[in-house]
């Protein structure tokens, strides 16, 4: 490790991975710093009864040949040596309720798509053609979601949308509704979401679907060995405390092992309410302390993760979003203890030689930070152990309990097939990603005031930048999005999308 670097990255979260190899790919000497044991934030597996789970990436979209997320991973190296496995054309999402004996699928593709909802829905021709036109058109107002090199300008139109209004707006089937609004664990939705938020989550999933061989973490560590090609640098285990600013810019970082690096621009891929501590609020104006401050995250979650007697549980070549009834999809995060929980996604591991029976399963529901709060000065992770005492474990028993009660019902067998269970709460997801009070998904939008959760990636201070999901969009393609959108502050935005373009074309000619 050097004294001094051209970039400091504090954060090896996707958003933190991403921009280290955009910027060391332009010669830059980058040094990348993680506090925890493993590299990549929601990317992250770990192993239980030796077999993979994933922390948060169940699946991707955008990544069949010329879509956006396929040709960002083709600029950056790697998509040649991703192992994927495609998800079921004919429904990689499947969407179902209590009390309805129907499946809804999701297909792939838009006439795919189009067709099976139809085939269910044939009176609902004109909301089913206004969806796909009108989610197709939001989309279309999002330059770096598009490979544009040119800025546009907000359309606010775009921002003001109400998602669970306009989908709403389109029918009065009640049944219809809640289908397309099935999949929006994907973005914790609630009655305030924007649509665009909607649009840009669920679109490049219909356009194509993709499970990661073996976990996400894949994707870690083909772009820390690109970084490393780059001449870039990535430490684990090495925790900043603070940035060090000096006449008005950051100059250095403090790390807890007590050495300081000096850094001529520095990037945090640390959520922002974080950031703010780390650099010292006095640096900043009061406004933009404040704005940050009093953004609100998105609810956190709770997680089963089962692993599966061998041969006695079908492989499942999609996830499933059930719900308790057709108003649960935007009413889910306002459980009581009573009716917890009112919805989940049920996605499946999948290994190298996948047969027809899966080795894991895992549960995602939403879980609110204050249910853990008598347990919030607790820390626990692989590389800092402390116990959170006997009453967390009986909290965690419990809710685990509950949650296979419900997801029993989905799956009558389960039981039968369960050879042991693991949880995780919202308190294992701010140890080990880092983010907020255990949120899901960096900050929530709300489409009466769209502008105040949207952050820039430049700060008040004007070497220090921010990226992450809670900048503008979470996901693997927001976050990778959001990276490119902050080394475009850097780089210059025509410039670095103009040389994506490039790589681009250069590789179709040849």
């Amino acid at each position: 490790m050097k004294d001094t670097y051209d970039v400091i990255i504090v954060g090896s979260g996707l958003g933190g991975l991403v921009s280290a190899n955009l910027l060391a790919k332009e010669g830059l000497r980058v040094c990348l710093l993680e506090k925890n044991q493993q590299f990549g934030g929601n990317l992250q597996t770990f192993s239980r009864d030796k077999v993979i789970f994933d922390t948060g990436v169940h699946y991707i979209g955008g990544l069949a040949q010329g879509q956006n997320l396929y040709r960002y991973f083709s600029y950056l190296g790697i998509m040649n040596a991703l192992k994927l496995h495609p998800m079921d054309p004919e429904g990689f999402d499947i969407v179902t309720f209590n009390d309805d004996p129907q499946d809804y699928p999701y297909a792939q593709g838009y006439e795919a798509f189009s067709n099976t909802l139809l085939k269910q829905f044939p009176q609902e021709s004109q909301a089913i053609t206004t969806y796909i036109k009108t989610l197709k058109w939001v989309c279309s107002n999002f330059p770096l979601y598009n490979l544009e090199p040119k800025e546009a300008g907000y359309n606010m139109e775009v921002f003001q949308m109400g998602a669970k209004s306009f989908i709403d707006s389109l029918t009065e089937n009640e049944t219809l509704r809640a289908v397309l609004a099935g999949t929006n664990i994907l973005y914790a939705g609630t009655a305030q979401t924007p649509f665009y938020v909607h649009a840009l989550s669920v679109n490049s999933y219909i356009e194509s679907a993709y499970r990661c061989v073996n976990g996400g973490s894949q994707i870690t560590k083909l772009l820390l060995k690109k970084l490393k090609e780059h001449g870039g640098e990535a430490y684990k285990r090495h925790e900043v405390t603070s940035f060090t600013v000096s006449n008005g810019q950051v100059t250095s970082v403090l790390l807890k092992n007590g050495k300081e690096l000096k850094g001529n621009l520095f990037i945090s891929n640390i959520e922002p309410k974080q950031t703010l501590t780390m650099v010292g609020e006095e640096h900043l104006r009061k406004a933009y302390r404040n704005r940050i401050k009093n953004t609100d995250n998105s609810i956190a979650s709770f997680s089963v993760f089962i692993v599966l007697k061998p041969g006695t549980f079908p492989y499942l070549n999609k996830n499933y979003y059930h719900w308790k009834d057709y108003k649960s999809p935007w009413e889910a995060l306002d459980y009581t203890q009573e009716n917890w929980p009112l919805g989940y996604m049920a996605s499946m591991g999948i290994e190298k030689d996948q047969g027809i029976y899966g080795e894991t399963l895992t549960g995602l529901t939403y879980m609110r930070f204050e249910e853990v709060e008598p347990w919030a000065n607790t820390f626990n992770t692989v590389a800092e152990k402390n116990e959170r005492g006997q009453t967390y474990e009986e909290f965690k028993q419990a809710k685990t309990e509950r949650f296979l009660n419900v997801l029993e019902q989905k799956f009558p067998n389960l039981r039968n097939c369960i050879k042991s269970v693991y949880a995780s709460t919202p308190l294992s997801n701010r140890d080990y990603i880092g983010s907020y009070r255990g949120s899901m998904y960096g900050y929530t939008k709300n489409h009466e005031n769209p502008l105040k959760s949207i952050l820039s990636p430049k700060t008040k201070i004007p070497n220090l930048y921010l990226t992450g999901q809670s900048l503008n969009m979470h996901g693997i393609l927001g976050v990778t999005i959001g990276a490119v959108n902050t080394c475009s502050e850097i780089l210059g935005r025509e410039y670095l999308l103009t040389k994506i373009l490039d790589s681009e074309n250069a590789l179709i000619d040849s």
